[in-house]
């Protein structure tokens, strides 16, 4: 296998012209390419200036897990940090987990911060949304996001039955118009969900839990809901992270 080491979009663009494989930090793609066999030629962003910025409001795809501190929200920080093991996230990138990953760890963090991706395709650099991403697995740049008022983040102990963990993240965002808007989102199982409340200038929880109510979020079973209720009133009533 020939590996490339793009340092300039253009590079980047070559390599995707000549068909390479985006490999992120190859914690998930090394064991699967063990036996089912190498590709002739991948692609590494870690040497590419664009895919590394660790910076508020910005974070680069090729950013390694163990780098995410106070300079990006907690829902994305505590997100990283309980990926794998300590040389997992020393090795496994940002956007190796929400392209190539099936768990997608910081997939709620990133919704819920409304994040816009910036992407690679073979005419240029496109700026779109988390689902075009999860959908088409293009070659992520960027995340972008603005920052939030405040937000929230748990995961809880794996389930016995084998199945990912459940993770709520949660953040109030300043809204284009007057107030404030709460979105949530929750992996349950290998689903992500998410919903949004308008909460205008009235951050009361009940009014919020009631129109979350009415997204995907509210068909919950009620152990899950229960965890959301509970984070949802404390991020509006302390505007704090937990």
């Amino acid at each position: 296998m020939q590996l490339r080491l793009p340092t300039s979009l253009s590079e980047a663009q070559e390599c995707l012209a000549e068909a390479a494989v985006p490999i992120g930090g190859a914690t998930l793609l090394w064991a699967i390419w063990q036996r089912d066999g190498f590709p002739e030629l991948a692609m590494s962003l870690r040497d590419l200036p664009d895919a590394n910025v660790v910076e508020r409001g910005t974070l680069g795809a090729a950013v390694v897990l163990n780098r995410l501190d106070d300079r990006v929200p907690d829902v994305l920080r505590l997100a990283a940090a309980t990926v794998g093991t300590g040389a997992v996230r020393r090795t496994a990138t940002v956007g190796g987990n929400l392209v190539g990953s099936t768990l997608r760890c910081l997939l709620p963090g990133a919704l819920v911060l409304d994040a816009r991706a910036r992407v690679l395709e073979s005419d240029g650099v496109h700026e779109t949304d988390l689902g075009e991403v999860v959908a088409k697995r293009p070659v992520l740049l960027s995340l972008h996001w603005r920052e939030p008022i405040a937000c929230a983040y748990r995961k809880l102990p794996s389930d016995t039955d084998g199945r990912p963990p459940l993770v709520v993240a949660s953040a109030l965002c300043t809204d284009d118009g007057a107030g404030v808007r709460l979105r949530v989102a929750v992996r349950h199982g290998y689903d992500v969900l998410s919903g949004t409340s308008v909460c205008g200038t009235d951050t009361d929880a009940e009014r919020a839990l009631l129109a979350l109510r009415d997204t995907t979020v509210g068909d919950l079973p009620t152990a899950a809901w229960e965890v959301v209720r509970s984070q949802v009133t404390g991020l509006l009533n302390g505007h704090g992270s937990a």
